[in-house]
C-alpha cells in the first residue's frame, strides 16, 4: 500500500485510501497486504511522544477494513525521517522516541489476532544505522511491544535499505518471533530509470538482461543461505519497477523475482498499489499483465 499513509499526510503522495481498496485487492486474490504508516510524523517529540489519537482512528480503520475483507496486514514504522526526527541520521537520539511510539502501536492492537497483524520494526535502516547498531536501536522497542504483543510476529530488516546483501551480517534479536526482510530492486539502474525522486535520474533504455536473472539467481542463493544459517524465515517486503518502464519489461522484472523467490519459499509484496510503481490505474482497472506476472 505504498504512498498512502506513510505521505506526510494521506493525500500527499497521490489519492488516500478508500473504503473499497481491500475487498478489491483481496478479490484478486492477494492474501496479504504490507501497510507502510508514517507513524514519526503523527507523534510529540516529548515523552511519552503521544501519536494523534486522529491519526491512531485513521491507521486503526485501514487495518479494520483490510481485515474485513480476509487480508492479513504487516504494519509497517515507514519514513522516520521528519522536521521532528530521523534515526536514520540520529539513530542513538531517536531510538527512545522510536520505542515510544511502538508502545502505543503495540497497546491499540493487542488484541487482534497473531496470524493476521504482524509489526515491522523499522523500513529501510540506512546512513548511521547500520547492522553494527542496529539491535541497539530496535532492542528497546520490541521490549515495548513485547510487554502487550508476547507472541505477535515482528519483521526486522537490515542495513543499506534492507539490500539483500545486508543479510550476510544481519543482526537478529533473540526472540523466537523475529522474521527477517529484505527489499529487492536490483539491478538498481533498470528497476529506477527516469524515476524523477533519484539525482541524477537514472538514464532510461536500459534493459533487464541474462546477466541480470544470472545475478537474481546469485542473490536468491544468498537468501537461501541466510535461512539455512539462521533457521529464520525469510519475508521479501518489496520489491518493483518504476511506473514510467515499458509495461512488458516491467512484467518480465516482476515475473521473474516473483518466480525465483517463490520457488525458494519465500514470499513478498510487491511494490506497489496505486500511487506508485502502479499494479492498478488510480481508481480505475488493474494492469492485468501484472498481476499475471506474479501469478494472480
Amino acid at each position: 500500500m505504498g504512498n498512502h499513509l506513510e505521505a506526510p499526510n494521506e493525500g500527499d503522495f497521490g489519492r488516500p485510501i478508500n473504503d473499497t481498496d481491500f475487498a478489491a485487492i483481496a478479490a484478486e486474490g492477494f492474501e496479504t497486504v504490507r501497510l507502510p504508516v508514517r507513524w514519526s510524523n503523527h507523534a510529540d517529540t516529548n515523552a511519552p511522544y503521544a501519536i494523534d489519537p486522529d491519526f491512531m482512528a485513521r491507521v486503526i480503520e485501514v487495518v479494520d477494513q483490510a481485515r474485513a475483507a480476509g487480508l492479513r496486514v504487516v504494519l509497517d514504522l515507514h519514513h522516520y525521517s521528519d522536521p521532528q526526527g530521523d534515526i536514520y541520521e540520529n539513530p542513538e537520539l531517536e531510538a527512545p522516541r522510536l520505542a515510544g511510539i511502538w508502545r502505543q502501536v503495540g497497546d491499540q492492537f493487542a488484541s487482534y489476532p497473531n496470524d493476521v497483524l504482524w509489526f515491522e520494526l523499522l523500513n529501510e535502516p540506512s546512513v548511521n544505522l547500520t547492522n553494527r547498531n542496529l539491535l541497539s536501536i530496535l532492542n528497546p522497542a520490541l521490549a515495548e511491544i513485547r510487554v502487550s504483543n508476547p507472541t505477535r510476529p515482528v519483521v526486522v530488516g537490515g542495513e543499506g535499505f534492507s539490500s539483500i546483501r545486508s543479510l550476510a551480517t544481519l543482526p537478529i534479536p533473540n526472540d523466537p518471533y523475529i522474521i527477517a526482510t529484505f527489499h529487492y530492486y536490483d539491478p538498481f539502474f533498470f528497476t529506477h530509470q527516469g524515476a524523477p525522486f533519484i539525482t541524477p535520474v537514472p538514464p532510461t533504455g536500459v534493459r533487464f538482461t541474462q546477466a541480470d536473472r544470472d545475478q537474481l539467481a546469485r542473490d536468491v542463493q544468498i537468501a537461501r543461505d541466510f535461512m539455512a544459517r539462521t533457521g529464520r524465515p525469510l519475508w521479501l517486503g518489496e520489491y518493483g519497477v518504476f511506473e514510467d518502464v515499458v509495461l512488458d519489461e516491467r512484467a518480465e522484472y516482476y515475473e521473474a523475482v516473483n518466480t525465483a523467490y517463490g520457488d525458494a519459499d519465500i514470499d513478498g509484496c510487491p511494490w506497489a498499489y496505486t500511487n506508485t510503481f502502479q499494479f492498478r490505474e488510480g481508481n480505475g482497472g488493474w494492469i492485468q499483465q501484472l498481476l499475471t506476472a506474479i501469478g494472480l
